[in-house]
């Protein structure tokens, strides 16, 4: 799974030398946010069905059709909300490593192919993903750091499906 140690350590073998002192600046980085990354990911945990909930209400508020698809919209909306607890879930855990790992692997690789085989618009989940960022608040969900880290996920998430 890619991290920043991960990634620090396999740089570093690749050029046949020891960890720079960059990288090594960059993992202390990441240790450094670890407590904030370790915040948000337990608030997302305890969470994240009404979160989802949440994105999926914006979703339906975006795209009242949803995907357009002929099924009936309560199981269209299960679906989405199974997607963005997914999402969610790899978000959860790319808080714990600290790095985008388990979206590279699990989410982003390939994403907007199968959505397109299956008629279904990435900006209906960029939407729903874009509230949860735009939701966020410091003093209500978590503190500044962890909002930051959270916020930084989602839009790397955002962002692959864009």
């Amino acid at each position: 799974m890619k991290s920043v140690l991960t990634t620090a350590v396999a740089a570093a073998d690749l050029g046949g030398r020891f960890p720079s002192s960059s990288d090594l600046e960059s993992v202390q980085g990441s240790l450094q946010r670890a407590a904030a990354r370790m915040e948000a990911a337990e608030k997302l945990a305890s969470n994240y069905d009404a979160v989802a909930n949440e994105a999926v209400n914006a979703i339906y508020k975006s795209f009242p059709n949803g995907s357009g698809r002929d099924i009936d919209s309560g199981t269209q909306k299960d679906k989405c909300k199974r997607d963005i607890v997914h999402y969610l879930r790899l978000i959860n855990y790319c808080l714990v490593v600290g790095g985008t790992g388990p979206l590279d692997e699990w989410a982003i690789a390939g994403s907007r192919e199968v959505y397109k085989a299956l008629g279904i618009d990435t900006a209906t989940y960029i939407a729903g993903l874009t509230f949860l960022r735009n939701r966020g608040c410091a003093d209500r969900d978590m503190s500044a750091q962890a909002l930051l880290e959270y916020n930084a996920y989602l839009d790397y998430a955002i962002n692959s499906l864009a």
